[in-house]
């Protein structure tokens, strides 16, 4: 079967240059939206080149107009978004509204994959504030595409790897802690996590699959299905050295948030649901989802002690 074109808005970003790099892997035509909003930004213009020499094809286009996105549109298949939802970073969830105008009015696409990649936002409907408006924005999108008739996937990749793994779960920080850590309740609560690479690759192979046509791909490598606790104890085993550990609870976890800058409070948000909830495993994929691994067997996920080696 020929490999689908698809264009990748975003793709100087954490996900979105994780997802080109897959696209060309496997084989598929693969533009890359060249934003002009790029201004000066010398690193993103110079991986735009790196994809370039890699095969990829650089299609201008601007939010800012309207014809240019739809142009962009036409020259492929499948579009992948992958703007940033996250505030430490960049939050521009709702900028895909004038992406679904544009595949609508374009007429062509046989598959559109929104920035979503984390947990799924259908199931996020009594999250705490301020971290809920990543939900609600997802859900807004959702419904735009759906009310289009637009075919599409939602990928719940759940927790990225490296904002979660290395850190032991510490909100704020990103390197392991040397001497102590903090347990979210009893430590024992299953989340998932995947590597960032991974993510992109279960991703691609979505979009020419008719299994996953209008749902939800949960990404659940079993072998990443792992509490806190268990994440601690691969970073003890691999360095040989135990961490004192001590126990927050969900009522001084959430009162130790007040006053934390928006974009900590509402990580801090998604990490109660997920350390103390279990959002991302207290529930079974129904009729209207798949399960990533469960379809592409073949894929050789990295395994979370894996992942850790690199910071040891």
């Amino acid at each position: 079967m020929e490999k689908s074109k698809v264009l990748v808005v975003g793709g100087t970003g954490y996900i979105g240059r994780r997802m080109v790099k897959a696209s060309l892997a496997q084989g598929h035509p693969t533009f890359v939206l060249q934003r002009p909003e790029i201004g000066l930004d010398i690193e993103k213009l110079q991986m735009l080149m790196s994809f370039k020499a890699k095969g990829a094809t650089l299609v201008e286009g601007s939010f800012a107009d309207h014809k240019s996105l739809v142009e962009a549109v036409k020259k492929v298949d499948v579009v992948i978004c992958t703007m940033s939802g996250v505030h430490i970073r960049s939050h521009n969830i709702l900028m895909q509204l004038k992406l679904v105008e544009a595949i609508k009015e374009a007429g062509n696409i046989k598959r559109f994959l929104p920035s979503e990649f984390g947990m799924d936002p259908a199931r996020m409907g009594d999250a705490l504030e301020p971290g809920r408006v990543t939900f609600d924005e997802k859900m807004i999108v959702r419904k735009a595409i759906e009310e289009a008739n637009i075919p599409h996937t939602y990928v719940s990749a759940n927790c990225f790897a490296g904002y979660s793994v290395p850190s032991l779960g510490q909100l704020g920080v990103l390197t392991p802690p040397k001497e102590k850590v903090c347990l979210y309740g009893d430590g024992n609560v299953k989340a998932v996590f995947v590597d960032e690479y991974d993510i992109a690759t279960y991703t691609i192979k979505t979009i020419d699959d008719p299994r996953t046509l209008n749902k939800t791909v949960y990404i659940r490598p079993p072998e990443n299905i792992l509490s806190q606790r268990q994440i601690v104890e691969m970073w003890e085993k691999l360095t040989g050295k135990k961490l004192d550990k001590f126990s927050i609870s969900k009522e001084d976890f959430l009162a130790s948030m007040e006053g934390r800058d928006f974009g900590l409070q509402a990580g801090g948000s998604h990490y109660y649901h997920v350390y103390f909830e279990g959002c991302l495993t207290n529930f079974e994929i129904g009729e209207e989802g798949e399960e990533a691994a469960m379809l592409y067997p073949e894929v050789n996920y990295k395994r979370m002690d894996e992942y850790l080696k690199l910071y040891v």
